[in-house]
Protein backbone atom coordinates (compact mmCIF):
# COMPACT_ATOMS: atom_id res chain seq x y z
CA UNK A 1 0.00 0.00 0.00
CA UNK A 2 1.37 3.38 -0.98
CA UNK A 3 0.59 6.59 0.82
CA UNK A 4 -0.79 9.40 -1.33
CA UNK A 5 2.25 11.67 -0.92
CA UNK A 6 3.70 14.00 -3.49
CA UNK A 7 7.19 13.31 -4.85
CA UNK A 8 8.37 16.44 -2.99
CA UNK A 9 7.01 15.14 0.32
CA UNK A 10 8.73 11.81 -0.25
CA UNK A 11 12.04 13.55 -1.01
CA UNK A 12 11.66 15.71 2.12
CA UNK A 13 11.14 12.61 4.27
CA UNK A 14 14.20 10.98 2.71
CA UNK A 15 16.23 14.14 3.14
CA UNK A 16 15.25 14.49 6.80
CA UNK A 17 16.18 10.86 7.46
CA UNK A 18 19.49 11.37 5.65
CA UNK A 19 20.37 14.47 7.68
CA UNK A 20 19.54 12.84 11.01
CA UNK A 21 21.36 9.56 10.36
CA UNK A 22 24.38 11.38 8.93
CA UNK A 23 24.69 13.87 11.78
CA UNK A 24 24.58 11.07 14.35
CA UNK A 25 28.23 10.30 13.46
CA UNK A 26 29.49 13.82 14.22
CA UNK A 27 29.65 13.40 18.04
CA UNK A 28 31.57 10.11 17.73
CA UNK A 29 34.02 11.56 15.20
CA UNK A 30 34.60 14.66 17.36
CA UNK A 31 35.13 12.55 20.49
CA UNK A 32 37.64 10.28 18.73
CA UNK A 33 39.50 13.27 17.26
CA UNK A 34 39.58 15.02 20.63
CA UNK A 35 40.54 12.08 22.86
CA UNK A 36 42.31 9.70 20.43
CA UNK A 37 40.53 6.96 22.43
CA UNK A 38 39.38 4.13 20.16
CA UNK A 39 39.92 0.95 22.19
CA UNK A 40 36.23 0.50 22.86
CA UNK A 41 35.30 0.81 19.17
CA UNK A 42 34.85 -2.34 17.09
CA UNK A 43 37.16 -2.42 14.08
CA UNK A 44 35.03 -5.07 12.35
CA UNK A 45 31.86 -3.03 12.85
CA UNK A 46 33.43 0.12 11.40
CA UNK A 47 34.87 -1.80 8.44
CA UNK A 48 31.46 -3.32 7.71
CA UNK A 49 29.81 0.08 8.13
CA UNK A 50 32.29 1.71 5.73
CA UNK A 51 31.64 -0.98 3.12
CA UNK A 52 27.86 -0.70 3.55
CA UNK A 53 27.86 3.09 3.34
CA UNK A 54 30.08 2.95 0.25
CA UNK A 55 27.57 0.60 -1.38
CA UNK A 56 24.68 2.94 -0.42
CA UNK A 57 26.64 5.82 -1.96
CA UNK A 58 27.13 3.83 -5.17
CA UNK A 59 23.43 2.96 -5.20
CA UNK A 60 22.54 6.63 -4.73
CA UNK A 61 24.77 7.58 -7.65
CA UNK A 62 23.27 4.87 -9.86
CA UNK A 63 19.69 6.01 -9.19
CA UNK A 64 20.66 9.72 -9.03
CA UNK A 65 19.20 10.25 -5.57
CA UNK A 66 20.71 13.40 -4.06
CA UNK A 67 19.64 12.62 -0.47
CA UNK A 68 21.41 9.24 -0.71
CA UNK A 69 24.48 10.69 -2.41
CA UNK A 70 25.00 13.59 -0.02
CA UNK A 71 24.14 11.70 3.16
CA UNK A 72 26.32 8.72 2.36
CA UNK A 73 29.14 10.90 1.05
CA UNK A 74 29.27 12.81 4.34
CA UNK A 75 28.76 9.64 6.37
CA UNK A 76 31.63 7.80 4.67
CA UNK A 77 33.85 10.83 5.34
CA UNK A 78 32.99 10.78 9.07
CA UNK A 79 33.26 7.00 9.33
CA UNK A 80 36.61 7.10 7.50
CA UNK A 81 37.92 9.56 10.10
CA UNK A 82 36.80 7.27 12.92
CA UNK A 83 38.16 4.18 11.17
CA UNK A 84 41.47 5.89 10.43
CA UNK A 85 41.82 6.91 14.06
CA UNK A 86 40.95 3.36 15.14
CA UNK A 87 43.65 1.93 12.88
CA UNK A 88 46.20 4.49 14.06
CA UNK A 89 45.49 4.52 17.79
CA UNK A 90 44.08 1.01 18.27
Amino acid sequence: MTLPLSPLAIELIGSAAAVITTLCWVPQALKVIRTRETRSLSLVMYLMLAIGVTLWLAYGVLIASWPLIVANGVTIFLVAIILGMKLRYG
